[in-house]
């Protein structure tokens, strides 16, 4: 007799069930599917359900919690996973004009705009492009970390400016 109910109660929330599958999905078909996947799974489960609790916020979380399974799973297929043993071409400079002669007259301009500027910029400016933290420059340098950032921001401006006529 309680299997009847049961059946009873999932068989009358169907409409509702469907509206809000569609909610969810934004697509009758894919509503439908989701409809049928949650009945079957309300079915397999009844022995779970206790009769206490709200059947229809029961059957409702069961829903929602397939549809964002689902969810998850298209998105986890989607994505793409480079596993080749060989990455280190992803850091190869793609462009190919870079060897031409603009860009090697550039960086020749580059570097003799950065040779211009006087040693108590260009040394720390230096140390920072190759890679060096503030922290390490002011060490090298015996200055303190405030200078050592002001200089380099400084020179940054500089540069800019200077470059901005070439462009």
């Amino acid at each position: 007799m309680e299997n009847l109910k049961f059946e009873k109660d999932l068989v009358g929330m169907q409409k509702e069930l469907l509206q809000f599958a569609i909610k969810l999905t934004s697509d009758r078909e894919n509503a439908n599917d989701l409809l049928q996947e949650t009945s079957l799974k309300v079915l397999d489960n009844q022995d779970k359900y206790t009769v206490e609790t709200n059947f229809k916020g029961w059957v409702y979380t069961i829903m929602r919690n397939i549809f964002i399974n689902n969810y998850r799973k298209v998105m986890r297929d989607q994505t793409f996973v480079d596993q080749t043993d060989n990455l280190y071409h992803l850091n190869k400079v793609q462009d190919p004009g870079i060897d031409s002669t603009e860009s090697n007259y550039d960086m020749k301009e580059l570097y003799r705009l950065v040779n211009s500027l006087p040693q108590e910029y260009k040394k720390p400016f230096s140390m920072h492009v190759s890679g060096y933290k503030y922290r390490e420059i002011a060490n090298d340098l015996n200055l303190p970390l405030g200078t050592v950032k002001s200089r380099i921001f400084f020179t940054r401006q500089r540069l800019k400016e200077q470059l901005k006529s070439y462009m």
